[in-house]
């Protein structure tokens, strides 16, 4: 059986596209412990979701996936507060940032780790349209305090995967990993 290693609605829904086949086990780990550069953070904190299920389910894959936004060299977390929100939202207004995946499949007597990243580029956003969009789809459990599927009209356009800003690099993920082949 297929373990998706996350917590996330999105991502459940998000493999859904390559399968229906999976249940969902959100693992314990503690991500503040990773003290490393931001480029490698989604991966290694996708590896240590994928092992921490893996120890405990060693005959079934397993897939975990960590995703981060990177603004001027930074990761911006979950905001968890409106007005982390708001600050995050006015760093980012007119700005590119980088949203990096990271995903680890262990399975069939391999392990796969890949990273993916998407380009996303922010219209100028005025204050009021930023506190708007706090209070309506309220992002506070969302890395850099938005998501792209709110289609709030925050994202002047990306260059990459549009599911990788979701959370989840599906197409990547299809073309590397042995899921769809069920």
């Amino acid at each position: 059986m297929l373990i998706l290693a996350s917590g996330s609605p999105r991502r459940k829904e998000l493999l859904k596209k390559l399968t229906n086949e999976f249940v969902v086990i959100s693992p314990d780990i503690d991500e503040s412990l990773l003290n490393i550069p931001a480029k490698d953070l989604p991966i290694e904190e996708s590896r240590a979701k994928a092992y921490a299920i893996a120890s405990q389910y060693p005959n079934d894959e397993v897939l975990a996936c960590d995703t981060v936004v990177i603004l001027d060299g930074k990761v911006l977390g979950k905001p968890h507060t409106e007005e982390r929100a708001i600050e995050m939202l006015k760093m980012e207004s007119g700005k590119r940032q980088i949203v990096l995946s990271g995903y680890t499949y262990i399975g069939k007597g391999v392990e796969i780790s890949r990273s993916v990243a998407t380009y996303v580029y922010f219209k100028a956003l005025d204050e009021q349209t930023i506190v708007d969009y706090v209070k309506e789809k309220r992002p506070l459990d969302k890395a850099g305090a938005y998501g792209i599927q709110d289609e709030y009209g925050l994202i002047e356009r990306i260059e990459g995967s549009y599911d990788n800003v979701m959370g989840l690099p599906v197409e990547d993920i299809d073309a590397h990993c042995p899921i769809r082949q069920r």
